[in-house]
């Protein structure tokens, strides 16, 4: 079969319209979600469009969470002034004092939430196993979601990538 120019450019033109509508797809919007933290503060994801926002779902009763937040905390004093946020969202079951007191005595630096009805769990797909992380990246889309302890190096090459 022969192939002409114009058909041949057709081809590729709909081979990367499709490739573009698929990588769409694959990155649905992170949900509408408005947190209220800890200290009383308002986030609203919709207006973190020009950040890059980790949204981390732990509970203090779980090792997996309490491991990785030294790196967090590492990682959000090294990127936070490059348009980074994290916002830490305590799971329904976890007792509000013990998440006050875990936040005090770890000095956490980023936004904490406690989702005191499961409504954030659910928006993100009815998170129900501690640690989830979703990634958000400054167009509103989830850009990654992982299910237990975060890769801190592949994190953080995601972040020089999205913030540079």
């Amino acid at each position: 079969m022969k192939f002409t120019k114009p058909l041949l450019i057709a081809v590729v033109i709909a081979a990367l319209g499709g490739a573009l509508a698929y990588a769409l797809m694959a990155k649905p919007a992170a949900p509408p979600q408005v947190f209220s933290t800890l200290d009383g503060r308002r986030i609203a994801l919709a207006e973190q469009r020009d950040k890059v926002v980790l949204v981390n779902f732990w509970a203090t009763s779980c090792p997996g969470c309490v491991k990785e937040m030294p790196d967090m905390v590492k990682v959000y004093r090294d990127y936070r002034d490059r348009g980074f946020e994290i916002v830490a969202v305590a799971m329904q079951y976890d007792p509000p004092e013990y998440v006050s007191n875990f936040v005090r005595t770890r000095q956490l630096p980023f936004p904490i939430v406690l989702d005191t009805d499961g409504a954030h769990a659910q928006a993100f797909g009815n998170v129900q196993l501690t640690p989830t992380t979703f990634i958000i990246g400054r167009d509103g889309r989830i850009l990654e979601q992982k299910l237990g302890e975060i890769d801190f190096a592949r994190l953080r090459a995601l972040l020089d990538r999205e913030l540079s």
